[in-house]
């Protein structure tokens, strides 16, 4: 059986902590990161959708980074939405500026009735480099 490591972000152990689940998940080369929502330092929401999906991205992005990883390592994506026919224009232009050319990472976006306090969530699977 392959080892678990778990990965947390650089600040943000306690709110993993507070839930009790891991930030992300390595096993062998594959990493495993929970769905990162646009929360704040203190945990509160960010109210314009569009910073929503930007800071979602960013928060993915350290989780990323604290396992060695990048943008360019992803390849899964599940997104969750709660309004996913007024928010699409603003996610795809948000994803446009993250994976700006092939080969895009696969795909699959949900639309949901909660998210916690949150309107955009994005889990990822990536390939760990080296």
């Amino acid at each position: 059986m392959s080892k678990r490591d778990a990965i947390f972000p650089a600040n943000r152990h306690a709110l993993y902590e507070a839930h009790g689940y891991s930030a992300a998940v390595r096993t062998g080369d594959l990493l495993f990161v929970s769905g990162q929502v646009d929360s704040r330092e203190d945990g509160s929401p960010e109210p314009e959708f569009r910073k929503q999906v930007e800071l979602a991205f960013r928060n993915l992005e350290a989780v990323l980074v604290a396992a060695g990883a990048g943008f360019d390592d992803i390849i899964d994506v599940t997104t969750f939405h709660t309004d996913p026919e007024n928010q699409f224009e603003a996610i795809m232009e948000v994803k446009t500026g993250i994976f700006p050319k092939a080969p895009y990472p696969t795909w699959t976006a949900v639309g949901v009735n909660w998210l916690a306090g949150f309107d955009f969530e994005i889990k990822v699977i990536a390939r760990l480099p080296g």
